[in-house]
């Protein structure tokens, strides 16, 4: 049998792991303020999404930001000691 022929690119191995982990700390942390994020699932009807990504788009802006924004201001953070 043949040798498969060795892929790389997609899956390779960073040459320095520790120093390519530490950039991706960083890069989080400098991306949010707060420093992680948590992922929303939401279900919505194929239309729904198609004017979502429409508006996002018109407005040039990412469908991510703009969803970020849009709930960013309908639940602005609290008083400290109001909880629900």
């Amino acid at each position: 049998m043949s040798e498969r022929p060795t892929r790389r690119g997609f899956a390779s191995r960073p040459a320095d792991p520790e120093r390519w982990i530490k950039a991706a700390d960083s890069a989080a942390r400098d991306s949010n303020a707060d420093g992680f994020t948590a992922r929303l699932t939401i279900d919505v009807t194929p239309k729904l999404r198609g004017r979502i990504k429409i508006a996002a788009f018109g407005r040039g802006i990412t469908v991510a930001d703009m969803l970020r924004d849009l709930l960013a201001r309908e639940f602005p953070p609290t008083i400290e000691g109001d909880h629900p």
